[in-house]
């Protein structure tokens, strides 16, 4: 059996971590969270850096993806129905709700965001189309949970971190949480994943009725909650899109 080339692995786990968390780390968060010497891992990152998988911040000396990665891994959405499905629907919902809107889908024990439509506003956003969001805190992550056999399964694998005080670890909690979710059809996050900021996702479904993505409307707490409740309006146009999507995709009506 042919053995893995270890700087290869390496340079994997390096993407991965850039594009988990915090978007800009450090040359030592680097080196640290991969149990890398300093040298090895900035050896790897200036060849990512040459390649364009990476980027390195003038001012700030810290790391984050590259374009050419981007470019890259656009080359696979373009091809992604579910993405090419959702693309004039999630934009009509960013334009109607005035917040940021993501598209995910289940991947690797967390949520790969394939689409990401900006706030529309001219504040300064950070593109997160390929950004890994955990399962058990995020609203798209609760409401694949809620509806995938295959994510509730890893869901309950993985270590459920306690990312604010509100994110629910306790795994009796969090089933119930999922029976709300799966009875109500949407899944909302409160501050469970970053302090200030509120999300409600739904599920997208195939033509055989199984659950394939999520559509989640995000934004400030301020301005898509209502007396610390999400706002109906928002719940409702995010199933709506949702439903728009699965019927495009052959679902039927829900």
């Amino acid at each position: 059996m042919a053995k893995n080339i270890q700087s290869l692995e390496r340079a994997a786990a390096m993407l991965r971590l850039l594009a988990g968390g915090e978007r800009r780390l450090g040359l030592s968060d680097i080196a640290s969270s991969l149990d890398l010497a300093k040298g090895t891992a900035h050896g790897i990152l200036r060849t990512l850096q040459a390649e364009g998988f990476v980027e390195q911040d003038a001012a700030s000396g810290r790391y984050q993806l590259g374009a050419e990665l981007l470019r890259l891994g656009n080359s696979y959405l373009d091809v992604h129905e579910l993405r090419a499905r959702a693309l004039v629907w999630t934009d009509d919902l960013a334009r109607s709700s005035g917040e940021s809107v993501h598209l995910g889908v289940l991947h690797q024990h967390g949520v790969l965001i394939v689409h990401h439509v900006f706030r529309p506003d001219d504040s300064r956003q950070v593109l997160e189309v390929g950004a890994m969001q955990p399962l058990h805190s995020t609203a798209l992550g609760k409401v694949l949970s809620a509806f995938d056999p295959v994510a509730h399964t890893e869901v309950m694998e993985v270590d459920r971190k306690a990312f604010t005080p509100r994110t629910v670890t306790d795994v009796q909690e969090f089933e119930s949480l999922l029976d709300h979710t799966r009875a109500r059809g949407w899944a909302a996050d409160l501050e469970e994943t970053w302090e200030g900021v509120a999300a409600v996702a739904a599920p997208i479904h195939d033509r055989r009725r199984m659950p394939v993505g999520a559509i989640a409307i995000t934004g400030a707490v301020e301005r898509v909650c209502n007396d610390g409740e999400l706002r109906p309006d928002l719940v409702a146009a995010v199933r709506d899109c949702a439903r728009a999507v699965s019927r495009d995709l052959g679902a039927g009506r829900f």
